[in-house]
């Protein structure tokens, strides 16, 4: 995940162009044979997003504006949502810089309290590396106090794009990616064991994936794991998400320590969608009342920001359909 873009020049050229060979951006809808972008549930930027449904709401979370450190907005029937006006992290921990809060992560706890995971650019290594705050509230105001980051592996690039999962026996992880590509190297979905409380880590981290298929160019990250029947299927982003070859994808395994099995092609994407969903990515998973949704970004026509779009799903053979 990253900061939004005011503008993406060439992007925005090559998704508006109706023939796109030769541009550098990936690829992009015919404006001549594609329809209308989506709408999107919530048309500001709000990137990134991570969802908690507590009780009839759903609570959204994303990656920071110039106003506010985490966006955060709620639903009552994933059509309609109200963006909050307040920050939900206004204070940044010690160890963190403003201006970098990407791709925030929530989890509910056992104690009843509310966990969220969040990336921050770390003062004393300059990578960006996961830290986790706490609220009573599910909208906050989380907070953390910690002087150092949860996860900051800066031989590796640093660590983004937090979420927590869990095993049929109930033991949680805590699902991220090194920032490898920050710095030449592999990036790496990983899992590692976090305590009840949510506030460390008590195992090593697992390897699951890493960029290895054509489409998804040189990385690969946003990661969420959710169980479906008896399978566990890992949702992520892969590409450049500054324009249209952002796509989603998914892989299957029987433990949620894997080994996984990719499928071939993106879960959604650019061309995938024909043109509905530009550059779609940074997906969550949530269940509310009863149905399966994705939520997950993508950008606006002119690719200056990335709305935010909630969509149910169906599932075929083992793996999460968005509706059209």
């Amino acid at each position: 995940m990253r900061l939004p873009r005011l503008a993406v020049a060439v992007a925005t050229v090559c998704a508006l162009a109706a023939g796109l060979a030769g541009c550098s951006a990936g690829p992009g809808p015919s404006a001549e044979s594609s329809p209308a972008i989506a709408p999107f549930q919530i048309d500001s930027d709000f990137p990134d997003p991570g969802a908690l449904v507590v009780g009839d709401r759903v609570y959204a979370y994303a990656t920071n504006t110039p106003a506010v450190n985490v966006q955060v907005a709620t639903s009552d029937d994933m059509k309609t949502w109200t963006l909050s006006d307040e920050d939900a992290m206004p204070q940044l921990p010690p160890w963190a810089l403003p201006g970098k809060m990407w791709a925030p992560g929530p989890a509910e706890l056992p104690d009843g309290r509310f966990a969220l995971y969040f990336t921050a650019s770390d003062a004393a290594s300059r990578h960006q590396c996961i830290g986790v705050a706490f609220s009573d509230r599910p909208e906050g105001p989380f907070t953390s106090t910690a002087d150092k980051p949860l996860v900051c592996p800066a031989d590796e690039g640093g660590a983004i794009d937090a979420s927590v999962t869990a095993d049929a026996d109930g033991q949680r992880y805590l699902v991220w990616k090194n920032d490898g590509n920050c710095c030449g190297l592999d990036t790496w979905i990983h899992a590692q064991p976090l305590s009840a409380d949510g506030a460390s880590l008590t195992g090593e981290p697992t390897r699951l994936i890493k960029q290895t298929q054509s489409w998804e160019g040189h990385l690969v990250e946003a990661p969420i794991i959710v169980r479906h029947d008896d399978e566990y299927v890992l949702l992520y982003s892969a590409n450049d998400y500054g324009d249209s070859s952002y796509a989603t994808g998914a892989a299957t395994a029987k433990s949620l320590l894997g080994p996984y099995t990719k499928a071939k092609t993106p879960l959604l994407s650019t061309a995938g969608s024909h043109g509905r969903y530009l550059g779609p990515g940074g997906e969550d998973l949530v269940t509310f009342r009863g149905k399966d949704w994705l939520l997950f970004h993508s950008w606006d026509e002119a690719f200056a920001y990335r709305g935010m779009h909630a969509v149910p799903v169906t599932w075929r053979d083992g793996l999460p359909e968005p509706s059209s």
